[in-house]
């Protein structure tokens, strides 16, 4: 996966200029909710909760939405039922996509994401057409100045992690959803909190594309994520160095 991270900082930039604080705020008060709805609203016995309000508070969430975010979940507040969906397909060039929504309204989501993947040359598929080309795990992140690679290398291997990776961005730990809660929590005791910690989707095979059709593909992933109700977007694909070289240069 030459060049893989520069490539995220790249599409994060893209991305990430363009968004509006309250779509983001929107997104993330989904988030809390379901989560407290599930687990209750207590962060400290709920795992997922925890983790929405730390996301919440990195993207500088006031505390009031916060709180009516777990209210609303709690069945003290806003009563909108929201709902997990998972959709999978291709994007051009054979792509394998993952989107994860949060939606009141099924039929309108499948809808727009759908009209999305249209757009832009891809194809929405059943559930598991394209899942088994990606593991569900935990995946953690710290920036580069709370330990050096050696020290949490040691440090998460023994709190149970899978997999470190360290290199200029930060450091990235996986570990199975079943020792999710223990590496991160041991980590955190020792490092302090996470820069980000979630279950997510990871590709385990990968699609090389070329810079032209990556610009597909952005725009097919900044379009599904002006919907409200997507919360994630997970693909497979990679460049070559050369063409990094060529979006870099464009961004």
């Amino acid at each position: 996966m030459a060049g893989h991270s520069q490539f995220k900082n790249i599409m994060h930039k893209k991305g990430r200029a363009d968004a509006k604080r309250a779509k983001i705020f929107t997104k993330l008060g989904r988030e809390i909710q379901v989560a407290a709805k599930m687990g209750g609203g207590d962060p400290s016995a709920n795992p997922r909760l925890r983790n929405a309000i730390a996301a919440a508070r990195a993207e500088n969430m006031p505390n009031d939405r916060i709180k009516k975010s777990i209210d609303a979940g709690t069945g003290a507040g806003n009563t909108d039922n929201y709902e997990e969906i998972r959709y999978e397909g291709y994007a051009p060039n054979g792509v394998a996509v993952i989107v994860e929504a949060l939606t009141d309204n099924k039929n309108r989501t499948a809808s727009y994401v759908r009209s999305c993947f249209s757009k832009y040359g891809g194809n929405l598929g059943e559930t598991g057409s394209v899942g088994f080309m990606f593991d569900h795990v935990g995946a953690i992140r710290y920036p580069l100045n709370v330990a050096d690679a050696d020290t949490m290398f040691e440090a998460a291997l023994e709190a149970g992690a899978d997999n470190v990776e360290s290199d200029s961005e930060g450091h990235a730990i996986t570990a199975s959803t079943d020792n999710f809660i223990a590496v991160r929590d041991a980590l955190e005791e020792k490092f302090g909190e996470a820069e980000k910690a979630e279950l997510t989707f990871l590709p385990n095979v990968m699609s090389m594309v070329d810079a032209d059709t990556v610009e597909t593909i952005l725009k097919m992933v900044d379009a599904l994520e002006d919907s409200d109700d997507v919360q994630n977007v997970i693909t497979n694909f990679e460049v070559s160095e050369e063409d990094l070289k060529k979006l870099a240069a464009a961004g």
